[in-house]
């Protein structure tokens, strides 16, 4: 670009230094503006900075400006984005099993660009993405969007699910035939994304994982399951489910030791009606999805919790005991 046009950006250049070079921390003097200016094919004068400083202010931009000895020194405050807000994001994508590896690292660098580089640098140190274990569908991020899209336009969507086999090769369900599903809502749980869909061939809501899906396409038809969905509580259906595993909805009665009160509420939150029973019990209705991850969670807990009821439960326990007895 010729000097005369870099010369027109000379404010969104100042702009870029000021993000860039100061933080709460760190502040920049007028020299080393004009001379960063200056490494970018621009020449500014002190008088016309102050200006442009003020207009930016006037903007809401939170240039501070204070004097040390006979200096004055110039660092941006209040940012869009706190460096806790930050770290909280960076965390949040890296842990984040759904995205890639390599979208990970190109989403911590954007977000990298909301801060200082100094700050930045701290960022960084954060980021262990390379050892998690993520997800290889490369197509989740468009996947996600045509669901938004399908959503917002009232539409159905089909897709190819896949799962994996023995030699970590993909291997489509139902032998490649298309889900034909009403997209609804999309849920975060278990550091998975999961679409969550209504079946009208089933007459049921079912979920599946976004980035085990392939090929989606919106068709031209409505959706369908809006009186089902016209109730429906995204958090309640997540509580149900275990490792969001399907399985048949019923009230189950358990009886809990005092000790793990804090991790009933965790599970299930703060809305469940715990009966003390005595002075080392207490007894804890919950509406569940019984499935075999339901069953080890609870033997998981140890002798701290058992079930009382419904029988038919029990009786899976059961069931479940002596399969382990047998395996082991």
């Amino acid at each position: 670009m010729a000097k005369g046009n870099n010369q027109k950006l000379k404010i969104l250049y100042l702009i870029k230094i000021l993000l860039e070079k100061t933080d709460e921390t760190h502040s920049i003097t007028m020299q080393e503006i004009i001379s960063a200016l200056k490494a970018y094919g621009i020449s500014a004068e002190r008088k016309s900075l102050y200006s442009d400083i003020e207009n930016l202010r006037v903007y809401g931009m939170d240039i501070i400006g204070e004097q040390q000895d006979r200096t004055y020194y110039y660092h941006v405050g209040n940012r869009q984005f706190e460096l806790a807000e930050l770290k909280l994001l960076v965390d949040s994508v890296q842990s984040a099993k759904f995205i890639t590896a390599k979208k990970s690292n190109e989403l911590i660098k954007k977000i990298e660009g909301l801060a200082s580089k100094y700050e930045a640098s701290q960022l960084q140190r954060q980021v262990y993405v390379a050892e998690r274990v993520k997800t290889i569908n490369e197509n989740i991020y468009y996947n996600i969007d045509k669901i938004h899209t399908a959503i917002s336009e009232n539409s159905k969507i089909t897709f190819q699910y896949f799962q994996w086999d023995i030699h970590k090769k993909m291997v489509l369900r139902k032998e490649g035939e298309l889900y034909e599903v009403s997209p609804w809502a999309l849920s975060w749980d278990d550091e998975n994304y999961y679409l969550i869909a209504f079946d009208s061939n089933k007459d049921k809501i079912k979920h599946f994982r976004v980035d085990k899906m392939l090929h989606i396409n919106l068709k031209n038809e409505k959706r369908e399951g809006k009186v089902r969905f016209k109730e429906f509580d995204m958090a309640v259906y997540a509580r149900k489910m275990f490792g969001m595993f399907g399985g048949e909805e019923k009230t189950v009665k358990l009886e809990c030791k005092n000790g793990l009160v804090g991790v009933m509420i965790d599970r299930f939150g703060k809305d469940i009606t715990i009966i003390p029973k005595d002075e080392e019990y207490f007894t804890v209705n919950i509406d569940v999805a019984v499935s075999r991850q339901f069953l080890a969670w609870v033997i998981a807990l140890g002798d701290g919790v058992k079930v009382l009821e419904p029988e038919s439960v029990i009786e899976q326990m059961r069931e479940e005991a002596t399969r382990l007895t047998r395996q082991y």
